[in-house]
């Protein structure tokens, strides 16, 4: 890594849907909602845009993560910045960057993800590296069996470890 490099994390899955199937999933908050942690992803998908992303918490909804559209070329490429909100040790980091890259292959889709500009050291980095795997299969497991992964909410795992 180079000096002042920022730390990457990247994840490829293929998955048994159209490329317009996989944007849908990333983009409909009503399908987010059911592989993402219970998180409804909410933005008009246009460059500058919002993104916010929203969870059930005792108090009705709650904003987990929010972001701005950087990018975005439907069905084939979607961007946009990332800052943790639900997990105060995680606010204060910097945005980061997640990069949805789709790809058809044959009858299937190739997803890529990389979330980049993390900062070295920082709590965001590990969540990361933890949650796009499960979030990323649960994806996939409701695209090509109609249910997804029955997930642990990362609000309960932070909670957990500060107890």
């Amino acid at each position: 890594m180079a000096k002042n490099a920022k730390p990457s994390f990247s994840y490829l899955t293929h998955i048994a849907a159209t490329p317009d199937s996989v944007w849908r999933a990333l983009t409909d908050g009503v399908l987010t909602r059911q592989y993402w942690y219970g998180r409804r992803a909410e933005s008009d998908w246009k460059v500058g845009s919002p993104v916010t992303f929203w969870y059930e918490s005792a108090d009705g909804e709650a904003v987990s993560d929010r972001g701005i559209v950087l990018e975005i070329v439907r069905p084939r490429r979607l961007s946009y910045t990332w800052q943790v909100q639900f997990i105060e040790s995680m606010r204060d980091e910097n945005p980061s960057r997640v990069t949805f890259e789709i790809e058809a292959e044959g009858e299937d889709a190739k997803l890529t993800v990389t979330h980049d500009e993390l900062e070295a050291g920082g709590e965001v980095l590990q969540a990361v590296r933890n949650g796009w795997p499960a979030i990323l299969c649960s994806l996939k497991s409701l695209l090509e069996t109609g249910e997804p992964l029955a997930l642990t909410s990362p609000a309960a795992v932070a909670k957990d470890a500060a107890a």
